[in-house]
């Protein structure tokens, strides 16, 4: 969770290199999508992880491998935000085997996640 609760802030943290990849088109949208290569200390599903954004600059997917699993390559598809004190968060996630085409595969969900009721200290 916490890759979760702190991502896409984690991209700025030292030891994390990023690059801007090409964009990619969702239907009718072209996300913008970021390389993400995280140093060996950080604990996370893998090195390398890619995030996709929206228009709005809201993160609406989080790729990567799931190392701890056989590293089978998964998509987490991000939304329903919400504002808390001033922060916009995702209170939903799913995550997707993600497929040879490189979309998830819909009836392959691994992981459901909804948050609510959230307050920062």
């Amino acid at each position: 969770m916490w890759l979760y609760l702190n991502s896409p802030f984690l991209l700025a943290m030292g030891g994390v290199d990023v690059r801007e990849l090409d964009p990619w088109q969702e239907g009718e949208e072209e996300w913008r999508v970021l390389r993400a290569y995280f140093p060996g200390n950080m604990v996370t599903h893998s090195r390398q992880q890619e995030f996709y954004f929206d228009k709005a600059l809201n993160l609406v997917r989080h790729d990567y491998r799931v190392d701890i699993a056989g590293g089978f390559p998964a998509a987490q598809m991000i939304g329903d935000y919400v504002e808390v004190q001033g922060i916009r968060i995702p209170a939903r996630r799913r995550a997707y085997v993600r497929g040879p085409d490189n979309r998830p595969v819909s009836d392959l969900l691994m992981v459901s996640i909804d948050l609510d009721d959230v307050t920062f200290f």
